[in-house]
């Protein structure tokens, strides 16, 4: 068995979840609840990029990419906090994958 040794910083793996937020009324402005939603996400999580989806009708939903670390109960508390904005219906965890691992190493 090998040890290997790491001298400076690990990052933590991070996670990106795509989540599709669907607006509580036909008439919503998504770029309103884009910007509620940018105000009530906490430190840790942040909203790296969203784009509207049409749906039917005339109708759009948000894709929202959210990274953040992969810490136990951080994707509850993002869901928690995206079905309780102003203006959200309902959401949709699309897939949910890992970031690549940064390592700095000082030799």
């Amino acid at each position: 068995m090998r040890r290997v040794w790491i001298r400076g910083s690990v990052e933590m793996t991070r996670l990106v979840a795509r989540i599709r937020i669907l607006p509580a009324e036909a008439d919503s402005d998504l770029e309103d609840v884009v910007q509620r939603l940018k105000t009530v996400i906490p430190d840790g999580i942040q909203m790296m990029a969203h784009a509207k989806e049409p749906i039917a009708f005339g109708l759009e939903a948000i894709v929202g990419d959210f990274l953040m670390e992969d810490q136990a109960g951080q994707m509850d508390k993002l869901e928690e906090l995206i079905k309780n904005t102003e203006g959200v219906g309902e959401i949709d965890v699309i897939n949910i994958s890992r970031q690549s691992v940064k390592m700095k190493s000082k030799f």
